[in-house]
């Protein structure tokens, strides 16, 4: 299984962009999807996830009301709208995807993509 994010760039504050993340290479069985960055000198944290069954979304605080994490199951693919960026929102985009099979969970991440705000 292949993830590859697309949709990075530089932006100015306030302003919007898209992200996609596209699954490829497999079957695409996956229990829940999410969104996470990584900044310079900061750990990896969850920007927003998704289950794929029910749906069902969650967002890291600083997040809710400017992002909406979504996904199109028949193009195996996620997407992450963000507005009202913001300076330090700058970071590294990274999507990925789990699998759990009985009791053992298979993580799935793309290379990332990049997203600068400026001030």
């Amino acid at each position: 299984v292949q993830l590859v994010e697309s949709g990075g760039g530089l932006v100015q504050a306030g302003g919007s962009l898209s992200l996609s993340c596209a699954a490829s290479g497999g079957t695409f069985d996956f229990t829940t999807m999410g969104w996470y960055r990584q900044a310079p000198g900061k750990e990896r944290e969850l920007v927003a996830g998704i289950r794929i069954s029910t749906g069902r979304t969650v967002y890291a605080e600083s997040m809710k009301g400017r992002f909406t994490i979504s996904r199109d199951n028949a193009k195996n693919t996620m997407y992450l709208q963000m507005n009202s960026l913001k300076p330090e929102d700058t970071a590294v985009y990274y999507c990925k995807a789990v699998v759990v099979v009985t009791i053992h969970e298979y993580d799935y991440w793309g290379q990332g993509t990049q997203v600068t705000v400026s001030s």
